[in-house]
């Protein structure tokens, strides 16, 4: 009995010797770590205009982007008030005008336009709110 106590006694002698060590651990990493992980964990804002569903009025697309600009340019030039947007949906860009919250309104803006974009049409798509101009 007292064989099994004392090879017991060694034995947990032992396992607590080898648990209570002490060091130092030294981690080296790249600091493009930290900068990544700090990128990641900043809360993003929501977009700073609300979407509202509305109409926009499709002017023109084309393959090639400086057609788009000349089209958007001849177009910014006779309403310079009404905001443009070009986007790209393969293979094509995309000039879009207008913020408009009906139909009625998009309607009347694709005929004052008619003449310079003839297979313009008007599409259903989230718009920013409409500006309001203070006078």
């Amino acid at each position: 009995m007292k064989k099994n106590f004392l090879l017991f006694a060694t034995v947990l002698l032992t396992c607590l010797g080898a648990f209570s060590q002490e060091g130092d651990v030294k981690i080296i990493k790249d600091p493009r770590i930290d900068a990544l992980v700090k990128k990641q964990g900043t809360p993003v804002p929501p977009s700073s205009t609300p979407l509202i569903s509305g109409f926009r009025v499709q002017l023109f697309f084309e393959s090639d982007k400086q057609l788009v600009d000349e089209a958007r340019s001849r177009f910014v030039s006779q309403f310079p008030a009404v905001d443009t947007y070009v986007v790209f949906t393969a293979p094509n860009f995309v000039l879009k005008v207008g913020d408009f919250r009906t139909l009625l309104d998009a309607e009347r803006m694709r005929e004052t336009l008619l003449k310079e974009f003839p297979a313009s049409f008007v599409v259903k798509e989230l718009i920013n709110l409409p500006r309001i101009d203070q006078e």
